[in-house]
């Protein structure tokens, strides 16, 4: 077994009688692409808001590098090393490319509201080294093109892209992404499959929550199942799509197995 960066201990989420994730255990191992899948409902998001610090958990623990990072704020949390993308796209469709990732860089940055203000040396250092970094990202994603374009005139699948390499201004370790692939038609999201591989070869670990069975399965090392909350199943794709309770949760009783073997 590698070295594990990121564990959930028996995760509990309740919101009054609803236990939206009950004694959830995770290992994410580091250069691992980790997904999680699960019916409408599972508590795929809820888990995902407790491992991010948007939510507390009712009981349990998430160990960061075997530091707990439970009560944390988000923004604690993404300096530690964890960023995180959502289900909606959350560009600022009236700025350009460039400046979308710039912005991911707030956490990172000296300057004040003061610096800001009076444009003074410590505001325009921190603006030259973000935007060249920034511009470093899009480099390394191949976004670098688009650096000039507003972002509201990309192509959908493109966006999701920027969105991602906005995270990567966090100078992150881990990457949470929450259903990347949503409302993707499927070269978009062949593409997008091939970017989250080629992050994973540059040393990010990555976590992704997705519908799409294909997708998950095509690029998992190891995949996690949720339904009701519970987890069902945990092991490699080859295992979970043969587990009985994921075909009887995820696809129903009537699911051929020979069909998915084609997927």
């Amino acid at each position: 077994m590698g070295e594990v960066i990121l564990e959930a201990k028996e995760i509990c989420k309740y919101f009054g009688g609803l236990k939206a994730v009950e004694q959830v255990n995770m290992q994410v191992e580091k250069n691992d692409i980790f997904g999680i899948i699960g019916p409408n409902g599972a508590g795929k998001t809820t888990f995902f808001n407790v491992c991010s610090g948007m939510y507390s958990p009712t009981s349990g623990d998430i160990l960061y590098k075997g530091e707990s990072i439970i009560n944390k704020r988000p923004e604690e949390i993404a300096k530690k090393g964890i960023a995180r993308t959502f289900q909606n796209i959350q560009l600022f469709r009236n700025m350009t490319v460039l400046n979308n990732v710039k912005i991911g860089f707030h956490i990172r940055t000296n300057a004040s509201i003061f610096d800001a203000i009076f444009r003074n040396k410590k505001y325009k250092l921190d603006e030259e080294l973000v935007t060249q970094e920034g511009l470093e990202i899009l480099k390394k994603v191949g976004l670098y093109e688009y650096k000039d374009t507003l972002a509201g005139n990309l192509a959908y699948g493109i966006q999701r892209r920027v969105e991602i390499a906005r995270a990567l201004a966090l100078n992150p370790e881990l990457i949470l992404l929450d259903e990347p692939a949503a409302g993707m038609n499927p070269s978009e999201t062949q593409g997008l499959m091939k970017f989250i591989q080629d992050l994973n070869k540059e040393g990010y670990t990555i976590m992704v929550i997705e519908h799409d069975m294909k997708f998950i399965m095509s690029m998992s090392n190891k995949v996690l199942v949720l339904n009701f909350g519970q987890k069902i199943s945990e092991g490699t794709p080859e295992y979970v799509k043969q587990d009985e309770k994921v075909i009887t949760a995820y696809f129903g009783r009537g699911f051929d197995k020979e069909a998915e073997a084609k997927c």
